[in-house]
């Protein structure tokens, strides 16, 4: 019995240059979609062509909404195909929402803001849990002489549809990403109702492959009336230091820990670090070592010393610095010309008050934080009470004299100290993980 496809229409040939280099584009139309298909190297005889399926995703793609996963497996995609160089990136129009479209999408997201989850909003709102079919883009890529493929995604329904198709799928390569707070309901959903494998990674203490499920470091995210949810985060040694009588602080965990920070950092809505560690560590404060989106970085900056060539000015993610009345006003209109968003806050006996700098950033729309350093600013924040979960890394090494991972805290007796219950232990690669809530 002969198979019946769906009708595709070409309507454009053309060269499309991207940060990811230069890629032959086809457009192919089929009723009201547009299948957008970049290409890179020769597909030749069509056989074991890595692919990636995207659906168009106006919200995540262009806006950086950080509610789905889908521009970080837009840009995983990309990269992915461009490293290899031969592959097709097939990018859906009219995919919106699961096929629902923009203004439903928006619908959902207000119920879902209610309480549901997202298949239960799309049900509510009249439709099934996804709208989207995939035959025409099988139909695209056999116009493109696409045979069989290796097939960047998650959800099994297309690696079926392209079988239906005529179109051999080798193998599926998951496309997992780091789960943020705010969109872990989403990808929980995605695996348990609509059966996509490991959407959010590996749980701990899996260190290659999938990027690691933190949750259980970060905790339950709780957001207060006043300020955000907080999470110290810092590595050390057996004997406590995060650094050497010098400074040296690199590397003192080893590539697994550090890809639990990363994950940890792509799963909160800002990093924040104080002045000195800009000034002697130079850091990006952003995600790299797993597939996920970059915090907004936070410095806590009372007199604008922050130098221009800092790497937390770069264009790689956005930063705001907390600064107060001393700072140059001068300075200020000079950083926001940049690009860079300056917050004024009344002083502390330290510099910025903690308390008034945290307030602010919720006003800002910043609903976690991650502390990681300097080792003033981390003794600040547990002195003071606005911790609310802290995240060690402990490393198999003694450095002796250095610097202490945490300062004087005011407590005299050992009953009096901070203590973490609800707590997280983790082995990962060389070191020991230990998470829990602060309480005193």
């Amino acid at each position: 019995m002969s198979r019946t496809f769906p009708a595709i229409r070409e309507v454009a040939s053309v060269t499309l240059p991207t940060p990811f280099g230069e890629w032959q584009t086809r457009a192919f139309e089929s009723g009201d979609s547009v299948h957008v298909c970049l290409c890179r190297g020769e597909i030749g005889h069509g056989e074991d062509v890595l692919v990636r399926m995207h659906s168009e995703c106006l919200t995540g793609d262009a806006l950086g909404s950080l509610r789905c996963d889908c521009a970080i497996q837009l840009r995983h995609g990309f990269r992915s195909i461009a490293a290899e160089g031969r592959g097709v990136l097939v990018y859906s129009t009219g995919h919106e929402g699961r096929g629902i479209g923009l203004a439903n999408k928006l619908r959902a997201y207000m119920l879902q803001d209610a309480g549901l989850d997202t298949a239960e909003a799309n049900e509510h709102l009249g439709f099934d849990v996804d709208e989207r079919t995939f035959e025409d883009v099988a139909a695209c890529l056999r116009a493109l002489g696409v045979r069989s493929v290796r097939l960047m995604s998650n959800n099994q329904e297309k690696a079926d549809a392209l079988t239906a198709s005529g179109i051999t799928v080798r193998s599926m390569i998951g496309h997992s990403t780091s789960a943020h707070v705010r969109n872990v309901r989403y990808l929980t959903t995605k695996e348990a109702v609509m059966g996509h494998a490991a959407p959010m990674g590996a749980p701990l203490p899996d260190d290659v492959g999938p990027p690691p499920d933190v949750g259980s470091l970060l905790g339950e995210v709780r957001v207060g009336s006043t300020r955000p949810y907080v999470v110290v985060k810092f590595a050390q040694t057996l004997d406590g230091r995060i650094a050497t009588s010098t400074g040296d602080a690199r590397w003192i965990s080893g590539e697994a820990e550090r890809r639990a920070s990363h994950a940890l950092r792509a799963a909160c809505d800002a990093v924040l670090v104080g002045m000195g560690t800009v000034l002697r560590d130079d850091p990006r404060l952003t995600v790299r070592m797993v597939p996920g989106a970059s915090p907004i970085r936070v410095v806590l900056d009372s007199r604008l010393r922050v130098p221009d060539h800092a790497k937390v000015l770069d264009d790689d993610a956005a930063t705001t610095i907390v600064t107060t009345e001393s700072s140059p006003e001068e300075r200020r209109t000079e950083l926001r010309r940049r690009g860079i968003s300056v917050i004024v806050v009344r002083a502390g006996s330290d510099g910025v008050d903690l308390a008034a700098a945290m307030s602010a950033l919720l006003r800002d729309g910043i609903r976690s934080v991650l502390v990681e350093g300097g080792a003033a600013v981390i003794t600040s924040f547990l002195s003071t009470g606005l911790a609310d979960r802290l995240v060690v890394g402990i490393a198999p090494r003694v450095l002796g004299t250095g610097t202490e991972a945490v300062g004087d805290l005011g407590i005299a007796e050992v009953a009096d100290s901070l203590r973490v219950y609800r707590r997280a232990v983790h082995v990962v690669g060389d070191d020991v993980l230990i998470a829990g809530d602060i309480v005193r």
